[in-house]
């Protein structure tokens, strides 16, 4: 059984930095590609980044490029987003996803967790 589980989400003024972490068990970690996606109230679900299972691609949205860092352990079976320079629009809750046949920001993923809430405020 897959399980996908986030956690290091919070509260933080905007300007500051939040570090998630997705733990991964019940798959061969190193097999998939890990990705990290939001959704705000009301709003759908966005992509935010994604990692290949070697690291050698990584993709970021657009609005968080130069912000956001996306990181792996494979040894660990976790998966990282660091977010810096948070801003009130990054508010959502942020899910962790796996999927092995990642081809881009548009890919149906396999994969979820429950997702970590994050809100930065003004």
């Amino acid at each position: 059984q897959v399980q996908l589980v986030e956690s290091g989400g919070g509260l933080v003024q905007a300007g500051g930095s939040l570090r998630l972490s997705c733990a991964a068990s019940g798959l061969t970690f190193s097999w998939y590609t890990m990705g990290w996606f939001r959704q705000a109230l009301g709003k759908r679900r966005e992509f935010v980044a994604a990692v290949t299972w070697s690291a050698g691609s990584i993709d970021y949205a657009d609005s968080v490029k130069g912000r956001f860092t996306i990181s792996r352990d494979n040894a660990k079976n976790a998966v990282y987003l660091q977010m810096n320079s948070l801003k009130p629009e990054d508010t959502a809750v942020y899910y962790c996803a796996a999927d092995r046949n990642y081809v881009g920001s548009t890919t149906t993923f396999d994969f979820w967790g429950r997702g970590t809430q994050v809100t930065v405020s003004s």
